[in-house]
């Protein structure tokens, strides 16, 4: 009995090692070539593909088109599957790949039918790009067929990849206006829903726009909100909800900086740019490294050089330098969205079209959609009057996104910079731009709403407002600046501030910390820059610390003793040792929460199930003022003090922080751990998913400074360099360029991303190198 036992295990562990064996034949078979020779059709003559050691890309080319057909070929080999999720992503197709558990996110997307504007008028979109887009497309094709074995997410989900289509470019394109702005214009739909609910200075308190934190380039701060008197909102005497608390949304944790500073700050008269996009992270990251090189007689000198970062799905370096420019930008949170309420009809509503959307499911029967759009847009909402809500969007209009932004490449100056940057529409975007002259400036990049008088501001536009267009934005710029910053803040005021708008702009906290830093040395090189990108001071936090302190010394309550013993040991950091960090952090939040919900109350209470709170990135100039004075009539109904607010939120920050273990040994670190994994690493048996995922290290850094990350989100990218002086740049990115966990550049440079060691931002040495022909 013992033999034959002995010989099923053999037999099983046998069949086992021929399924493993088999399976890594299968991954290794969608590895890209590195090496060697390969025919590329449509080229018109040969290109040269180097890798370095980290995989960073260097093509040269004769000419744009062959860049761009072997940037499409390099694309696709090392990253199908990623551009795949993002066109689906834009166009709500994702059920087709993943079955129905992607239905509610694909009907979200299918409501704004972009792939149906795309294919009603390609040329508009394309312009004199369609020759070089099409180039990509099928430079991506061949990439894709040119591999043994299909993409290896492929083989998980038991799927086949579909063709790139040169709409699928602008789709890719599309995935970041979802990525950066709010398609379902939540904080305006919340703040209009509660506005009739609540006393016209309690409104005017929750919608405050600013904090003593602001730091705008040209303007001054808004300062923190003026507390209205006992006359005008006492809480005391206002309606409350008999239900527990409703949960507050924490306000929005966005990212990107960049900043710039003019040859007048530099040994050489040198301009340096440093630029940290912050997104949602994974494995592989979502840009790719890259160098081009072409002849091109539009160029400055009747050449490209440029390096970057550009992104896959698109036939464009996104940011980077050329020799002459370099260039970056953050997200700008201006007012891209409108509601308008239509007037009740019935099921055939005059000056309404009714769309058919079939959103085909993987393993199902397609599921239809019915879309209404009016003039003014797609309607999202049915009030219970059978008034409509129609949604405006930059997103929705001709004239919203093309592929003007690879002119940059071609830039010999600023001036001209700004100029091809005018034409570029891009979801709009905190453009900052150094010259090898030294000059740097501030433009607006991307289409703005041309808003009639009276039409903009409101939640909810007035039912006389025409449909806006969209226009340039030129003239949104501020040129020959000494320095230049940007966090997703406001940036300016008066006139320029009106043509964009309020969209909810991050606290001015970020920008404050790195506007001063600017302004506190006399001179700067790119490790200066580069130190400022990882500056992890919690600046922000310190005084909310004292607060603890002090609480906890007056009130002598027990949780706030307990949080402030802990927490007396104040690095100042966001560093990952820090117990300090992350109780003071926490126990802000948690204070938030009930002064948003204390201040919200009528509306609640009069809402019901249809009470929501919008995002409320300001609300620290709110919360300051009301801890610092505690007023009596702006304490929340459901405390009969303020020592007890404090007490309450203290101990729900003890607890749950005293279940895993005692306090002193809950540090930031333990928190903020990187979580970055690929898309598909939670399909894998748990022993299985940390092959898709980086290193889960503890990472220094938090939201209101320089250094933003969380476990899965943060910098995307760090770049610092001086067009002119690439030699000398600094680069960072998590995830590695390659989405192959067998490639040797899977995760390659992410240590140095998460330690903040530098990276050269040339590519280096040659490792590799493939030689693409013409086919004949």
């Amino acid at each position: 009995m013992a033999k034959w036992i002995r010989r099923g295990l053999v037999a099983v562990l046998s069949v086992a090692l021929l399924v493993a064996l088999a399976a890594l034949v299968l991954l290794r078979g969608s590895l890209p070539e590195l090496d060697g020779e390969a025919a590329l059709p449509g080229l018109a003559a040969p290109v040269r593909i180097q890798r370095d050691a980290l995989g960073v890309a260097t093509i040269d080319a004769a000419g744009e088109a062959d860049a761009m057909r072997a940037l499409g070929y390099l694309h696709a080999q090392e990253r199908y599957f990623e551009m795949d999720l993002m066109r689906r992503t834009a166009a709500g197709e994702l059920a087709a790949l993943f079955g129905p558990v992607a239905l509610d996110a694909d009907r979200r997307h299918r409501m704004h039918r972009l792939r149906a504007r795309i294919q009603a008028d390609p040329d508009a979109f394309l312009g004199d790009r369609r020759d070089v887009a099409r180039a990509y497309a099928e430079g991506v094709n061949a990439g894709l067929a040119a591999l043994e074995v299909r993409p290896w997410p492929y083989l998980l989900l038991r799927a086949r990849p579909e063709p790139w289509r040169v709409e699928d470019s602008l789709l890719v394109g599309y995935t970041m206006y979802f990525d950066l702005q709010d398609e379902a214009n939540a904080r305006e739909l919340a703040l209009w829903r509660m506005r009739p609910h609540l006393p016209p200075a309690l409104f005017a308190l929750l919608a405050h726009d600013g904090t003593s934190w602001d730091a705008p380039l040209i303007g001054g701060a808004r300062g923190d909100a003026v507390l209205p008197g006992a006359a005008a909102v006492d809480l005391r005497r206002l309606p409350a909800p008999a239900s527990p608390r409703a949960a507050a949304p924490r306000p929005t944790e966005v990212g990107s900086n960049n900043f710039a500073v003019s040859g007048a700050l530099t040994a050489d008269g040198r301009a340096i740019v440093a630029d940290d996009m912050h997104l949602g992270l994974r494995a592989p990251n979502l840009w790719f490294r890259a160098r081009l090189r072409y002849a091109d007689a539009q160029a400055a000198g009747g050449r490209v050089d440029a390096a970057g970062f550009t992104l896959p799905g698109l036939p464009a370096l996104v940011v980077g330098s050329n020799g002459h420019v370099a260039w970056g930008f953050t997200n700008s949170y201006g007012d891209w969205l409108d509601w308008r309420r239509e007037p009740p009809c019935a099921a055939r509503c005059p000056g309404s079209a009714r769309h058919v959307e079939r959103i085909r499911v993987a393993g199902g029967d397609a599921v239809a959609l019915e879309i209404e759009e009016t003039a003014w847009g797609p309607v999202l909402h049915r009030e219970r009057d059978g008034s409509r809500l129609a949604l405006r969007w930059s997103a929705h209009l001709p004239g919203s996104l093309n592929l003007g932004l690879a002119d940059l490449v071609r830039a010999g100056d600023l001036d001209q910079a700004l100029r091809l940057a005018d034409r570029a529409a891009i979801p709009a975007q905190n453009l900052l731009i150094g010259d090898r002259n030294g000059r740097i400036a501030w433009k607006l990049l991307g289409p703005v709403p041309r808003r009639a008088p009276g039409c903009g501001g409101a939640e909810v536009a007035p039912a006389d407002c025409a449909p806006w267009p969209l226009a340039g934005a030129s003239g949104l710029a501020l040129s020959d600046l000494t320095r230049a910053w940007t966090a997703n803040n406001r940036v300016v005021d008066g006139a320029l501030l009106a043509r964009i708008g309020d969209g909810g702009y991050a606290n001015g906290a970020r920008a404050r910390q790195i506007r001063d830093a600017l302004f506190a040395k006399p001179r700067f090189a790119e490790r200066d820059l580069l130190a400022i990108q990882l500056d992890d001071r919690a600046v922000f936090l310190e005084r909310w610390w004292r607060l603890l302190g002090e609480r906890a010394r007056a009130g002598g309550t027990p949780a706030l003793r307990e949080l402030a013993d802990a927490a007396a040991h104040w690095s100042g950091r966001a560093d990952v040792g820090s117990t300090g960090y992350r109780i003071v952090r926490a126990w802000r939040l948690a204070v938030h929460e009930r002064l948003l919900d204390g201040l919200a109350a009528p509306a609640r209470a009069a809402l019901g199930d249809g009470f929501a709170l919008p995002d409320p990135p300001q609300f620290e100039g709110v919360a300051w003022p009301l801890v610092a004075r505690r007023p009596p009539h702006l304490l929340p109904r459901r405390f009969p003090s303020w020592e007890a607010l404090f007490e309450d939120a203290a101990r729900e920050v003890r607890d749950e922080l005293r279940a895993r273990g005692p306090l002193a040994q809950r540090t930031w670190g333990e928190r903020n751990t990187a979580a970055i994994c690929h898309p598909l690493a939670a399909a894998l048996p748990g022993f299985a998913r940390g092959l898709l995922c980086m290193p889960a290290e503890p990472l220094p850094g938090d939201t209101h400074m320089p250094r933003v990350q969380r476990p899965d989100f943060g910098a995307s990218e760090r770049m610092v360099v001086a067009p002119g002086h690439e030699a000398d740049g600094i680069v960072h990115m998590p995830g590695g360029q390659s989405g192959h966990p067998l490639s040797p550049f899977w995760g390659a440079g992410h240590r140095d991303w998460a330690q903040g060691r530098p990276t050269p931002f040339l590519p280096g040495q040659p490792r590799h190198e493939l030689r693409l022909r013409p086919a004949r």
